[in-house]
């Protein structure tokens, strides 16, 4: 009997800023036919735009270019393919900054780059209310159009097909702007096996494997939270690889030799991060209902993934918009023992009664004691007498600039005109930022078409 064809999607990056060494360490590890790298977060769209405002070459992750570098000789001479989310607000200079590094290597001729273009809504927001979108927030229904003039960002979530196009028309390298995070790894297995879409239990299947590795090394053993004394060797550790047959059922795996684990545990835990109803994981491409997932060991640092369901996917897209929200700043001072916490709680209350009677407005000051129950709030208990130091983390967010950058001058007089013992001020006064807001919405999909541009 023949042996089943298997499919590895290896993740290489869970975030912008993850590892820099883990694509590298993904090809050259052993086999693996695609190297998926997911680099977009919500915060992260709004950050890309900024910067393509200020330069209009600009506006994608960066660190991809590195990324590709290091892997170059397995796209060009092993036939590795390549499918990240790194082209944040502009694909187009991702690309072509993409092609620039390969042209300076000599590898040109051998990279073939699909960009996936369609998700950014911004140049049509608009258009789109007046054709009655109204973007609600999907929260607090309150429509777009109340903080149009703010809005930084607007980009919906796409699927995986126009990835699976991009692919089928020959590409070793694509890029997307803000597409699911499963995408990346269930595009790859479509275009390989050829699922239908209307295969829902096998396309859930494409979806949790995405899932599960979309983090990278969350789910080999990186801030596991089960036995995590005992994960061996972080600091080389492997992440994570999926081999999936045909028939959608997977091993979360990684390579040999490498440090982290890979257990029922570490795979449960990643599942159930971000999770809302379980029975009802949406994304563009289909429900999956993730409590029919069953996993099962299958050797060293080898789970097996199998029985899931899926169903059709809704009529909407969600889309992600970033708006501006007013300033903030955040201040710290370092309280020492005797009395650390009654001293940072006498700090707190002396800065408040001299913010008010400045008469500065903000819509919100929010005070932690860090080492003293901000984590856990009210679960922790009362703090005890007894700490050797305690943090005094203060913020305020509103509005005005003026009033933010004002109570950035009123923390280091506390150092000399408050209570005793205090450090920790070294860094200086407290930076006044631009508050970046999240908005998420819902927009029926036959108004987003999806196009792929061939470089």
């Amino acid at each position: 009997m023949s042996t089943p064809r298997i499919v590895r999607v290896a993740s290489g990056q869970g975030f912008w800023g993850d590892w820099l060494e883990a694509p590298r360490r993904q090809v050259t590890g052993g086999p693996v036919d695609y190297l998926m790298l997911d680099y977009l977060a919500e915060v992260t769209m709004s950050i890309l735009q900024k910067q393509k405002e200020r330069d209009p070459t600009l506006g994608y992750a960066r660190d991809f270019l590195g990324a590709v570098e290091s892997v170059l000789p397995a796209i060009t001479d092993r036939g590795v393919r390549v499918v990240a989310n790194a082209g944040g607000v502009n694909p187009q200079a991702c690309a072509a900054a993409v092609r620039g590094l390969a042209t300076d290597h000599g590898a040109s001729a051998g990279v073939r780059i699909g960009v996936v273009l369609g998700d950014d809504l911004l140049p049509r927001l608009d258009a789109l209310l007046a054709a009655g979108h109204p973007l609600a927030n999907m929260e607090t229904g309150e429509p777009l159009a109340s903080v149009r003039d703010r809005v930084l960002s607007a980009n919906a979530y796409l699927g995986s097909t126009p990835i699976v196009e991009a692919l089928t028309r020959g590409a070793n390298i694509v890029i997307t702007g803000r597409s699911t995070d499963t995408a990346l790894t269930m595009a790859p297995l479509r275009h390989e096996f050829g699922w239908a879409a209307d295969d829902y239990d096998r396309l859930a299947a494409g979806i949790v494997a995405g899932h599960i590795i979309e983090c990278g090394a969350q789910c080999s053993g990186g801030n596991c939270l089960y036995d995590w004394r005992d994960i061996p060797d972080l600091g080389e550790v492997g992440y994570p690889i999926v081999e999936v047959a045909a028939d959608g059922t997977f091993v979360v795996t990684k390579h040999p030799h490498t440090g982290g684990r890979v257990s029922t545990q570490s795979v449960a835990e990643q599942l159930v991060y971000e999770m809302g109803d379980p029975h009802s994981y949406i994304t563009p491409d289909v429900i999956a209902d993730f409590t029919t997932i069953r996993l099962a060991a299958d050797g060293a640092d080898r789970v097996r993934v199998h029985g899931i369901k899926g169903r059709p996917a809704t009529d909407s897209l969600k889309v992600s918009v970033a708006y501006r929200a007013g300033y903030k700043a955040v201040g710290t001072l370092v309280y020492a023992w005797p009395d650390a916490v009654e001293k940072a709680q006498a700090a707190d209350r002396v800065l408040r009664e001299r913010l008010d009677r400045l008469g500065l407005h903000f819509d919100r000051v929010l005070t932690e004691f860090v080492g003293a129950g901000a984590t856990h709030g009210a679960l922790a208990g009362p703090p005890s007498p007894d700490l050797p130091e305690v943090q005094l983390r203060i913020g305020v967010r509103g509005s005005s600039r003026r009033d933010v950058e004002r109570f950035t001058r009123e923390i280091a007089p506390l150092v000399l005109n408050g209570p005793p013992s205090v450090t920790g001020f070294a860094g200086g006064r407290p930076k006044v930022e631009e508050v970046v807001a999240y908005w998420p919405a819902l927009i029926d999909k036959r108004v987003v078409q999806p196009t792929v541009e061939m470089q």
